[in-house]
């Protein structure tokens, strides 16, 4: 597995939905919905359903092939 990229967020934290679409994993919020529904994202080697998981520096979200580390 490579190194996940890093994507910097202005605030402490990041719900789940909005850091897929501010690492352009997806193109819309809506989007993310069915993707965690059928169990494609993984937070920290964690499968994780809720839209509105809060996310921290150093978490790491996968989708796929694509791994992008909260910083």
């Amino acid at each position: 597995m490579s190194t996940p990229r890093e994507v910097e967020i202005r605030d402490e934290s990041i719900r789940l939905g909005q850091f897929l679409k501010l690492a352009d994993l997806i193109d819309n919020g809506a989007d993310a919905k069915p993707l965690l529904m059928q169990g494609l994202v993984s937070v920290n080697g964690e499968m994780e359903t809720r839209r509105g998981r809060q996310l921290g520096k150093g978490d790491v979200v996968t989708l796929g092939e694509e791994s992008v580390r909260v910083s």
